[in-house]
């Protein structure tokens, strides 16, 4: 794929607003041209940095480093020049404005550098993806699950994946327009072995728990309990600030808190929920109706009671959901020794007030996070469209090993029907990363059977 085109196009590549540095990237087929016009130098070493003078013909607008990077060994495969100036809103602005009068030169649309290297064949769809979530990283294990997409370890398996689907088509479409030729007896026998292979390697990579989304997007964790079990005060404690109304009137807390937290790396969207009880008010009703919606939709539950009452009969409707759950008792500080040793075993006592409990607690979040996403040795799905698109490969997989599951000697086996059933698998599984090119099969076809030699 090519993407080049006759327009170049420029952005600030840096966060605006006051810093130490702003990097500015031009790419495209006046890249150079530009980088003369603006600074008077020609023939820059490539990737080496050189110190210019930005001028936009009336005066000087900053002094800074360029960088060359001649196409196609450059991000995008294009002409690449990256100017670093001075990081003040006024050095932005000039910039982008000469950049702007520059013949053939556009303001680069959101994703566009990264959108030409995909259409140059320097990225596939996964790793851009990737970049951008490494870009949005906020924790450690996000930044390590997006480096390694962003890297090309998810576009390689599904690549190897869709070129063992190639192959086998070029077998059958072998069998399908050359009957004629004296082919190997066992050609069936192995094209049958490697669809069942294919379907389950993507059976099982299907079957992850979505523990990829679940990193990239963020665990999502509930608080509940009836009212006063200090559902607020934990989600205070967790967060370091005051997100929430503390208060020992029943009914506080009526709609959804929610915060973000980074827990031993692990992304957790954690939310405050209204205390289930019966008998609230309209409001509060509302409240609760939420509070279970949030907690059924939750990966993991912190389901809170107060010590001192925790063997009182509940008449809240209990949470359904199968959400992974850690049961708490809260204000273990109030509890006697006597009370103490009437607590479930299967509950952890903590108290906010004295920290007791609390280190341990957050060690049972990471231990549960660190199962619900964990990295794994294989890559993982990261995206719905990935998903979508595996999803669609594996049913026509399904529909070709349906038509395999016959001995070729036995049964009138339709080729043409498995090849096309593998023909759209392979399609599905190339609009995941971005290659789609049904001439390869004509290739694989004439490389591996030598037909017409």
């Amino acid at each position: 794929m090519n993407g080049s085109t006759a327009e170049t196009i420029y952005a600030l590549a840096t966060a605006s607003g006051r810093a130490g540095v702003s990097m500015f990237r031009v790419s495209g087929p006046t890249a150079f041209d530009g980088l003369q016009r603006l600074t008077g130098l020609i023939g820059v070493e490539p990737r080496m940095a050189v110190r210019a003078t930005v001028s936009d013909g009336d005066g000087a607008i900053d002094d800074g480093l360029v960088l060359a990077f001649p196409g196609p060994a450059s991000f995008t495969g294009e002409d690449v020049v990256e100017y670093q100036m001075h990081g003040g809103r006024a050095v932005q602005s000039a910039m982008l404005r000469v950049l702007a009068a520059q013949p053939g030169y556009r303001m680069a649309e959101p994703g566009e550098f990264s959108r030409r290297a995909v259409l140059n064949g320097k990225l596939d769809l996964t790793a851009a993806e990737g970049i951008a979530d490494l870009v949005d990283a906020e924790t450690e294990a996000q930044r390590l699950q997006a480096r390694r997409q962003s890297r090309g370890a998810l576009g390689a398996l599904y690549q190897d994946w869709r070129e063992r689907m190639l192959r086998v088509l070029g077998h059958i479409e072998a069998l399908v327009d050359f009957p004629d030729e004296d082919l190997p007896s066992e050609v069936w026998d192995g094209i049958r072995g490697q669809v069942y292979d294919l379907d389950a390697s993507i059976s099982a990579h299907l079957d992850d728990g979505r523990r990829g989304e679940r990193l990239r997007d963020g665990l999502r964790m509930a608080i509940i309990g009836p009212p006063n079990a200090g559902k607020s005060s934990l989600l205070n404690w967790l967060s370091k600030r005051d997100a929430a109304i503390v208060s020992d009137v029943a009914g506080t807390t009526r709609d959804i808190i929610e915060i973000h937290l980074d827990i031993s790396g692990y992304p957790i969207l954690v939310a405050d929920t209204a205390g289930l009880r019966e008998g609230a008010d309209f409001i509060e009703s509302e409240g609760i109706r939420r509070a279970r919606a949030w907690a059924d939709s939750a990966d993991l539950i912190l389901d809170l009671a107060d010590a001192r009452s925790i063997n009182e009969k509940d008449e809240a409707e209990p949470v359904s959901g199968n959400s992974e759950r850690i049961l708490i008792a809260t204000k273990a500080d109030l509890l006697s020794d006597a009370e103490r040793g009437l607590l479930d075993k299967d509950r952890i006592a903590v108290s906010v007030a004295t920290g007791e409990g609390m280190d341990g607690l957050l060690a049972m979040i990471a231990d549960k996070a660190a199962i619900l996403m964990d990295l794994g040795e294989a890559p993982a799905i990261t995206r719905a469209r990935h998903r979508e698109g595996l999803t669609e490969s594996l049913g026509h997989l399904c529909r070709a090993l349906g038509q395999c599951a016959f001995e070729a000697d036995e049964f009138d086996v339709e080729y043409g029907l498995v090849a096309e059933d593998l023909r759209l698998a392979a399609r599905a599984l190339g609009r995941v990363t971005g290659a789609v090119d049904i001439e390869e099969i004509l290739d694989l076809v004439f490389s591996e059977f030598c037909i017409g030699k």
